[in-house]
């Protein structure tokens, strides 16, 4: 299938590998919606966050990225518990602290990408999912 770094076999039975597989998929998408990309993948003590893209208004866009096999059990939107939320948040303020951003546009993201067992896969991007 186009677009696959690696067999849907390969990526149904390595999770890191399809998230990560997700994550650049999701990636590609936002870029054709005209985002750019700031930084993938950022990590310090507080957590980790997928995406940080900027926005055609050039905010900062930070994307929590959910990739599924399939939703059989509870679709990937039911992840982002406040929890979850909380800990974004407290990640990108720390980014943001980091970096000596001001007073720019921000806003939290979510997408998920849905492999399937056949098909194109299937993303779903909910812009201002949640706000601090």
């Amino acid at each position: 299938m186009p677009g696959f770094w690696f067999s849907r076999k390969k990526l149904l039975a390595e999770p890191k590998l399809l998230g990560r597989w997700g994550e650049r998929r999701c990636e590609r998408f936002l870029r054709r919606k005209g985002l750019k990309t700031v930084l993938r993948n950022f990590s310090c003590k507080l957590g980790e966050i997928d995406l940080v893209m900027s926005s055609t208004d050039n905010g900062l866009v930070f994307v929590e990225v959910k990739t599924r096999t399939d939703e059989k059990f509870s679709n990937a939107e039911s992840s982002i518990t406040l929890a979850k939320q909380t800990k974004l948040i407290r990640t990108a303020k720390y980014f943001i602290q980091t970096r000596n951003i001001e007073n720019i546009p921000l806003r939290f993201d979510v997408a998920v990408v849905i492999l399937g067992e056949k098909g194109k896969p299937q993303i779903r991007h909910y812009e201002n999912a949640f706000v601090p």
